[in-house]
């Protein structure tokens, strides 16, 4: 279950429904993946086809990313049963 996200134009989005400050091109994509998020119970679960699943190395070792489109990925941390800070990044 999504417990917190960073990224304040994604927050309102999953919340709200506003896609203002979201790139139009990331719209469905970023649907997809919250539901997924939402749904998961496990970062693992995030291993869908597609979303090059993996975690971060190095002082990002504490998190997650799945892609979102070119050199942009939603990354994310995981707490218990929960999906914490979801943030929109390009770390490359």
């Amino acid at each position: 279950m999504i417990r917190s996200i960073r990224h304040k134009a994604l927050r309102a989005y999953w919340i709200e429904g506003r896609t203002r400050g979201l790139n139009a091109e990331w719209l469905t994509r970023s649907a997809v993946i919250l539901d997924a998020l939402d749904s998961a119970v496990s970062p693992e679960d995030m291993d869908i086809p597609g979303l090059r699943f993996h975690r971060l190395k190095r002082e990002m070792a504490d998190r997650f990313s799945v892609r979102l489109t070119g050199n942009w990925r939603v990354t994310f941390a995981w707490s218990e049963q929960d999906a914490i800070d979801i943030d929109i990044e390009d770390y490359h």
